[in-house]
């Protein structure tokens, strides 16, 4: 009798467990417990996300996943978006597909409905039918097919757009998906069958090209949310309401904060003196934490010749998808709008000959970089097309590279935790290796670079993840995820470890041996930039901004004209010890004044009477708070002070 072969499966936790070839992840998550196999949604064998379904034949290291996780939503997202088109096909027939990929929240797919317009009118219907074919619980059965039949398929089915796709597979390579009354191009992975989406919606629709090519069909891109339970979609759609509430495009608007001009262009913020106030503060605060650090701020052009960004690599990746040359009435003179601050920085440190004792070398700018963006990209101050980095470059030796990053780390925690934002992740971005064209450099100084990164977040007990293929064209990276006040995750800081820019642009310093050395170059901005941080600090407090930070910290509320010149008296002595705010000298009643300074967010009110003139005081008013009490200028100076470090 022939016995059975065994594998070895590796658990997250380190235990081993035995199951006969061919098992399933399924099969495992069964062995563990049925709760737990009727929520898998797939499964990482060996790093590569895959069918629970899918046979194990040999010893493996595997990961379950649920849709308590980023890889179980995506699986979950992505059958969902297989399910939609499979609804699609039976309301409009000859409708032709394009891609459904998950995205961030949720999923959509690409159609060409031929002559047919879909509106938002259309969905429920759209979703009712996705409903009922749910119901019928019908599996993802994955078959892998040769490229002969994939192109006869769909040649018959008349469908342009897969064809394309298949035309640049290789036979090996092809896999269909099959669901119900469904057939799909996909690699996967999807989840065991259509009955486990119990709840989901259309969410909207919009225009988008083929591929992304303005050349080519303009498609319909329909978007969707789905969840394995109802109560998640009602969290989700309470959660988007919400967030309509904490637009910062809204709220920027409300509170006289930013503005945009067709005049000026698309993508091009103006601030206005709100707005301003605001964003000088935060400069100020990271100036202040950088001095105690060492960094020296300089001030660079807002342009550079095109040499420039050829040497730093920024031209040869970009320069396509850029602003355009400028050019000068010299002939074959061109300058571009500055896309980096980088290399500047490197001009800087070129600027006078080193040596390892004037490393090492932090300098910082608040610099404004120019990137065209397509105009359907621009999304208020979180998608534009100038905008103010806060940027610094530390240029310092291998020796010293360590040090250098976990003071930045400690920098950048410090600003965060000022800003409110506890709840953060660091994500190590790392090359793709399965595409090394789109980096510049050596193998072995991008492994300095990622070693260094890795070694300094052990050290401090950082909780990363790390992510291939997110790293900067030049070198490797520690990005910042923070959550917000809705739990939703934005990238904000980044610090980049770089040995290949001081190579390209031949920076030396000559070390204690007397013999010339490449420094090594770091990278940092903890904001990121100040537009995008802008807006979701704007959405992450809905526009009650910390007391420290708020443009108008006070308005102070005379009861009638008589006491304007009290005012005025307050309003001066308060700004001498740089706390700002305003005077509400309209002939309103207090009622309404108090009113309109809680509509305006305004932390803190100072209301004067008759009383309070006389015997220089002030009655406080804190917003959410209600009355604070009666106090005289110094009380007050001391309440607000503490009230600030809060």
């Amino acid at each position: 009798m022939q016995s059975t072969v065994m594998i070895n499966i590796t658990l997250p936790d380190g235990s081993v467990k035995q199951f006969d070839k061919g098992s399933t992840a399924m099969d495992v998550a069964m062995s563990i417990s049925e709760g737990l196999a009727r929520n898998v949604l797939s499964a990482s064998i060996n790093g590569v996300v895959c069918d629970a379904t899918l046979p194990i034949n040999e010893d493996s290291n595997l990961v379950l996943h649920t849709f308590k996780d980023k890889e179980g939503k995506s699986t979950f997202w992505h059958s969902s978006a297989h399910l939609m088109a499979e609804a699609l096909e039976a309301l409009y027939p000859g409708v032709k597909l394009g891609i459904g990929p998950s995205i961030e929240n949720g999923f959509y797919y690409d159609v060409d409905f031929g002559d047919k317009k879909l509106s938002s009118e259309d969905f429920p219907k759209i979703e009712e039918k996705m409903k009922e074919l749910a119901k019928q619980k019908n599996e993802y059965i994955r078959k892998e097919v040769s490229k002969d039949d994939a192109i006869a398929y769909f040649t018959e089915k008349g469908d342009e757009y897969k064809l394309e796709l298949i035309d640049g597979l290789e036979d090996g390579d092809i896999t269909f998906y099959e669901q119900g009354n469904f057939v799909d191009l996909c690699k996967g992975p999807h989840i065991p069958n259509t009955g486990k989406i119990k709840a989901l919606k259309i969410m909207s629709l919009a225009g988008a090209y083929w591929k992304g090519d303005e050349t080519r069909n303009q498609m319909t891109r329909l978007y969707g949310i789905s969840f394995p339970q109802n109560k998640e979609l009602k969290e989700y759609l309470h959660l988007l309401e919400e967030a309509k509430k904490r637009d910062h495009r809204k709220l920027g608007a409300e509170l006289d904060l930013f503005m945009f001009s067709e005049r000026v262009g698309g993508g091009l913020p103006i601030w206005l003196p709100k707005g301003n106030a605001l964003r000088d503060k935060l400069m100020n605060f990271l100036k202040e934490e950088q001095e105690k650090r060492g960094y020296k701020m300089v001030t660079t052009p807002h342009i550079g010749k095109k040499e420039l960004y050829q040497t730093s690599g920024h031209y040869e990746k970009y320069g396509e998808d850029s602003f355009q040359p400028i050019n000068t009435p010299k002939e074959g003179e061109e300058f571009l709008l500055k896309p980096m601050n980088c290399p500047h920085h490197c001009e800087v440190f070129a600027h006078r000959p080193k040596s390892y004792k004037d490393l090492p070398l932090r300098i910082a700018e608040f610099g404004t970089v120019y990137r065209y963006e397509q105009s359907g990209e621009l999304h208020g101050l979180s998608r534009v097309r100038g905008f103010t980095q806060d940027d610094a470059h530390i240029f310092c030796t291998t020796a010293q590279l360590k040090d250098e990053f976990l003071n930045v780390l400690d920098l950048t925690t410090t600003v965060l935790n000022k800003m409110g934002f506890e709840n953060f992740t660091a994500q190590i971005s790392l090359r793709d290796p399965e595409n090394p064209s789109k980096y510049i450099g050596s193998d072995e100084n991008w492994e300095a670079a990622e070693s260094a990164i890795i070694d300094a977040t052990k050290e401090v007990g950082m909780n990363t993840v790390t992510e291939y293929g997110e790293a900067a064209f030049y070198g490797p990276k520690l990005d910042f995820m923070v959550k917000d006040a809705l739990g939703r995750s934005w990238q904000l800081g980044t610090i980049q470890v770089d040995y290949n820019l001081p190579e390209r642009f031949e920076l030396e310093y000559t070390g204690s041996d007397n013999a010339s050395h490449r420094p090594v170059m770091i990278h940092r901005a903890p904001f990121g930039s100040m537009e995008r941080f802008i807006s979701i600090l704007i959405e992450h407090t809905a526009g009650k901004f910390p007391l420290w930070l708020t443009p108008e910290q006070f308005t102070i509320l005379p009861i009638s004209d008589k006491y304007n010149a009290y005012a005025e008296e307050l309003s001066t002595q308060l700004g001498l010890k740089g706390i700002t705010g305003i005077i509400d000298t309209r002939s309103e009643k207090i009622g309404r004044k108090i009113r309109d300074a809680e509509t305006n967010k305004i932390p803190i009110m100072l209301i004067i009477g008759e009383k309070e003139a006389e015997s220089k005081t002030m009655a406080v008013r804190r917003q959410g708070h209600g009355d604070v009490g009666i106090m005289n200028l110094e009380e007050f100076i001391n309440y607000f002070n503490k009230e600030a470090e809060n």
